[in-house]
C-alpha cells in the first residue's frame, strides 16, 4: 500500500493517509480483452494527481492511488466514461450480483445462438444436398428465407455482447476485438439477405450464427473462470473473528465487533475461539493451531509475552491478549492485500493467441477494406466488390486462429484430468510450459497433509483400536492423527474431553484416557523424541500405558519427483513457514540445497520476486493459507486438493491424491501443449498467407472460402489431438480416498 493506506470495501469511504494520498477501488464495466487493461491504466494515470493505477483483469477491479487535493473519485469515473468504460466504487456484494447477471446474460445469448445455428445448419445441409437444383430455385429460396427468418433475430439477440461493446468503443473513438467481429457478422447477414433477394445460389446465414455461437462459448467459459474470485473474500473472511471480548479498565468484559478493536485494547479469548487480532499474551497459556496462517505443522503452546496472530485458533486454555494490530492491519489482512496485489500483476499476462490476434485482426480487416476499394477502382460493381471483400473476411475468419490454442488447452486439460490434475485458469498450460524453477512448500505439499501415527505397529491391535475410537471424541489435532487409525469410526458414547488435558471414558469399568503425560498417569516425563518433527500423545487403558508418536510423512514419491524435475534442468527450492530444523531435514532427505524455513507470507513473495529478478519463471506448489499470496504472485502455481479453499482459488491447477507425480506430469504435458499451440498458430497463419491473396484477386467464391476456412479449423483440431496420448492413467481415482474427490471445490476447466 502506498503510504500505508488501506483499501476500503465501503464505496463511500476512501482511506487517506499522510500526504493526502487516497486509495480507492472501482468496478469497471466494458472490459472485453487484455488490450483494455493498458487503455484503462493509461487513462487513469493521465488524470492530474493520480499516483498509481492498476487494473485486475481477472475480476475487473481497478485500484487507484491519487492526491486527494488534486482530484476526486468522480473525476476518475468521468475520465473512464470518456473512453467508453463505466466505473463505480467497488462493493463486493454489487460486484457479485453484476458478475452473476453477466453470466446469465451470456448463457442466454449462447443458448439462442446454439438454437439458431443448429436449425439453420439443418436447412443448409438440405441445400447442399441438392434442394433447388435442376433449375428449380423455389425450394432453395424458401430455405434461404427461412434461414433469414431465424438468423436475423438470433444474431440481433445473441450478438448483443459484441455489438454493445463495439458501439461503446466506437463512440469513445477507439476499437477493440468486438468491432471486427460485429462488422463481420453484420456484413455477412447483409450480403446473405441481399443474395437471397436476388435468388442467388448461396447465402451465409449459417456462418454468422455459428461464428457467434463459438465466440460466445469462449466468452462464457472465460467469464465462468473469473467468477470464481467471488468466493475468495468469503473464504478469507471465515478466518476473521466477527466478535471479540474486550476487557474494560474496570474489568468488565464487553462483547463488541472485532472491527472495533484498537491497539492496546485487552482481549479475552476462550478455548475453541478464533483469535480476533494480532497481539501479545499478557495472561494465560493455551495451545494454538497456527497451521492455516503460518504453515506451522504442530500446535504451539503460547504463554505470557509471546506473539500470536489473528485467525489462529485457541485449542485449550483462556488467554488475555494486548492488541498490537487490529482490524485492517493483522497478518490475515496483510495476506489479503498481498493476494490482491499479486493477482493484479498476474492478470497482465497475455495468452499467445491474444498476442497474435492483436496484429491479426486489424491486418485482416484492412485487407478486406482495401480489396473493396481496389475492385471499385478497377470498375467492378459495388455488389461484386462487396462479395469479394466479404469473401476475404470469410476466408480469413479467425476460427482457426481462435481454435489454435483453446482446442489444445481442452485436450490437454482432459489429459491432465486423467493424470489427476484439474486446471483452474485459462492460461495455466502456457505458464507451466515456460517455467525454469520449481518452488515447493513443505507442510502438506512435500509431506502428506495429515499427520499419522508412526509407531502404530508397536501398539497391540485391541489397544490401538480403543485409543483411536476414543480420539474421535477430541478436537485436538494430534488426536485427529490417532483417530485415523480406527477401523470402526464410531466414538464412545460416554467420552468427555477435559480442556487442556485430554479425553477420557470408561469401558466395562476400566478407565481409558488419551492426552498429556500427567493426565494419563505418567509420574515422570518420558524422554523427548530424538526427531524434533515427532510429537507425542499418551494413552492409558487401566494399567496399560504408552505413547503414540505422530509425524507428517513425506509423500511416497517426493524424492522421485524432485529427481525427475532436476533431470529436466529445473532448479528446485523449498520455501516454508515451518520450523527451519524441520525444513532442513526434508531438504536433506530430498537432496534440495536451496531451502528456507520460518517464512511469513510476505517473505515468500520477496523470495519469489528475487528469483524473478534473476530471470526465474517459478512454478509454486503449496497448500496453506500462508502460501496463497505466493501462489498468486508466482508465474504459475499448483496446490493439492487437500489445500484450503482460498489457496485452491489462487492456484492455476489443483492435483488430486497422495502422490506428487501429477506435478511433473503437468509440466511435461504443458511443454508438449505449447509446442502444439505454436504449430497450430503457424498452420493458421500459413493458411491465411496462401488463401488471402487468392480471395483478394477474386479467384475464390464465398462458398469455397467457407469450406477453406472450415478445412483450416479441422486441420488445427486434428493436430491438437496429438496432446491426447501424453497423459497418465486415471489410477488416482481408484487410489484417492472418496472424501478427497467429493470434498474438492468445483473447478471449471479452461476453454
Amino acid at each position: 500500500m502506498l503510504c500505508g493506506c488501506e483499501i476500503s470495501s465501503d464505496p463511500t469511504v476512501a482511506r487517506q493517509s499522510e500526504g493526502d494520498v487516497v486509495e480507492v477501488d472501482f468496478a469497471v464495466e466494458g472490459i472485453t480483452c487484455a488490450a483494455c487493461l493498458g487503455k484503462i491504466e493509461h487513462t487513469l494515470m493521465s488524470v492530474d494527481g493520480v499516483v498509481a493505477a492498476r487494473l485486475n483483469f481477472t475480476n475487473q477491479r481497478a485500484h487507484v492511488a491519487f492526491d486527494g487535493v488534486k482530484t476526486t473519485p468522480d473525476a476518475l469515473i468521468e475520465a473512464l466514461r470518456r473512453v467508453g468504460y463505466k466505473a463505480k466504487p467497488f462493493v463486493a456484494s454489487d460486484a457479485e450480483e453484476a458478475q452473476t447477471a453477466q453470466a446469465r446474460f451470456l448463457l442466454r445469448c449462447l443458448s439462442v445462438a446454439g438454437f439458431g445455428a443448429m436449425n439453420i445448419m439443418l436447412l443448409s445441409v438440405s441445400i447442399w444436398a441438392g434442394a433447388g437444383d435442376e433449375g428449380v430455385s423455389e425450394t432453395r429460396d424458401f430455405f434461404h428465407w427461412l434461414s433469414a427468418l431465424i438468423a436475423i433475430p438470433v444474431c440481433v439477440y445473441a450478438g448483443r455482447p459484441f455489438f454493445n461493446s463495439a458501439i461503446a468503443a466506437l463512440r469513445a473513438g477507439r476499437t477493440n476485438m468486438d468491432v471486427p467481429i460485429s462488422i463481420g457478422v453484420v456484413l455477412t447477414l447483409a450480403m446473405s439477405f441481399f443474395e437471397t433477394a436476388r435468388h442467388a445460389e448461396h447465402a451465409y446465414f449459417d456462418g454468422a450464427t455459428m461464428l457467434l455461437f463459438f465466440l460466445l462459448c469462449g466468452r462464457y467459459l472465460d467469464q465462468a473462470m473469473r467468477r470464481k474470485t467471488r468466493a475468495v473474500a468469503g473464504n478469507l473472511a471465515a478466518l476473521k473473528a466477527r466478535d471479540a471480548r474486550r476487557i474494560e479498565p474496570d474489568g468488565v468484559i464487553l462483547t463488541i465487533a472485532a472491527a472495533a478493536l484498537r491497539p492496546e485494547d485487552r482481549v479475552l479469548v476462550r478455548p475453541g475461539e478464533r483469535i480476533p487480532v494480532d497481539g501479545v499474551v499478557i495472561d494465560g497459556t493455551s495451545l494454538i493451531d497456527e497451521s492455516l496462517v503460518t504453515g506451522e505443522t504442530m500446535p504451539r503452546r503460547v504463554g505470557v509475552g509471546e506473539m500470536i496472530y489473528g485467525g489462529t485458533l485457541g485449542l485449550d486454555g483462556a488467554l488475555t491478549i494486548r492488541c498490537t494490530a487490529a482490524s485492517g492491519d493483522t497478518l490475515v489482512d496483510e495476506i489479503d492485500r498481498l493476494i490482491s496485489r499479486a493477482c493484479e500483476l498476474k492478470s497482465r499476462y497475455t495468452l499467445l493467441a491474444d498476442r497474435v490476434a492483436r496484429l491479426y485482426a486489424p491486418v485482416v480487416h484492412l485487407a478486406a477494406a482495401l480489396t473493396f476499394l481496389v475492385w471499385m477502382l478497377v470498375g467492378a460493381s459495388a455488389h461484386d466488390a462487396l462479395v469479394i471483400a466479404i469473401t476475404v473476411l470469410i476466408i480469413t475468419c479467425p476460427c482457426a486462429l481462435g481454435l489454435a490454442a483453446p482446442v489444445v488447452q481442452v485436450i490437454a486439460a482432459g489429459s491432465l484430468f486423467r493424470s489427476g490434475v484439474l486446471l483452474n485458469s485459462a492460461d495455466s498450460i502456457e505458464r507451466l510450459a515456460e517455467i525454469n524453477t520449481v518452488v515447493f512448500d513443505k507442510t502438506g505439499t512435500l509431506t502428506l497433509p495429515e499427520p499419522r501415527v508412526v509407531n502404530a505397529h508397536e501398539i497391540p491391535d485391541d489397544l490401538l483400536e480403543t485409543t483411536a475410537r476414543l480420539a474421535l471424541s477430541s478436537h485436538h489435532p494430534l488426536a485427529g492423527a490417532v483417530a485415523r487409525e480406527a477401523r470402526v469410526a464410531e466414538p464412545f458414547a460416554n467420552a468427555k474431553e477435559v480442556a487442556g488435558q485430554g479425553v477420557e471414558t470408561e469401558i466395562e469399568g476400566v478407565p481409558v484416557r488419551l492426552g498429556g503425560a500427567a493426565f494419563c498417569g505418567f509420574e515422570t516425563a518420558s524422554p523427548a523424541p530424538a526427531d524434533d518433527q515427532l510429537s507425542e500423545i499418551f494413552f492409558a487403558c487401566g494399567d496399560r500405558r504408552g505413547r503414540l508418536l505422530v509425524r507428517q510423512n513425506l509423500r511416497s514419491d517426493a524424492r522421485a519427483v524432485v529427481d525427475r524435475l532436476k533431470a529436466r534442468n529445473f532448479k528446485i527450492v523449498i520455501l516454508s513457514g515451518d520450523r527451519p530444523s524441520a525444513v532442513a531435514d526434508v531438504a536433506t532427505t530430498l537432496g534440495v540445497a536451496d531451502w528456507r524455513g520460518g517464512l511469513k507470507p510476505s517473505d515468500k513473495i520477496v523470495a519469489l520476486e528475487e528469483m524473478a529478478a534473476r530471470g526465474a519463471k517459478v512454478l509454486m506448489v503449496g497448500d496453506g493459507l500462508n502460501d496463497a499470496p505466493a501462489l498468486a504472485a508466482a508465474h504459475v502455481s499448483m496446490s493439492p486438493s487437500s489445500a484450503t479453499d482460498l489457496t485452491q482459488a489462487h492456484a492455476d491447477a489443483v492435483f488430486i491424491g497422495e502422490e506428487l507425480d501429477p506435478v511433473a506430469v503437468a509440466v511435461d504435458l504443458a511443454i508438449t501443449a505449447r509446442r502444439l499451440m505454436r504449430e497450430n498458430l503457424a498452420l493458421a497463419i500459413g493458411y491465411n498467407v496462401f488463401a488471402v491473396p487468392l480471395a483478394m484477386l477474386g479467384h475464390v467464391t464465398p462458398l469455397i472460402a467457407a469450406l477453406a476456412m472450415s478445412g483450416s479449423s479441422i486441420i488445427v483440431c486434428a493436430n491438437a489431438l496429438r496432446a491426447r496420448g501424453r497423459s497418465g492413467s486415471r489410477a488416482w481415482l481408484r487410489n484417492t480416498p472418496a472424501n478427497d474427490v467429493t470434498g474438492l471445490r468445483p473447478i471449471e476447466a479452461s476453454p
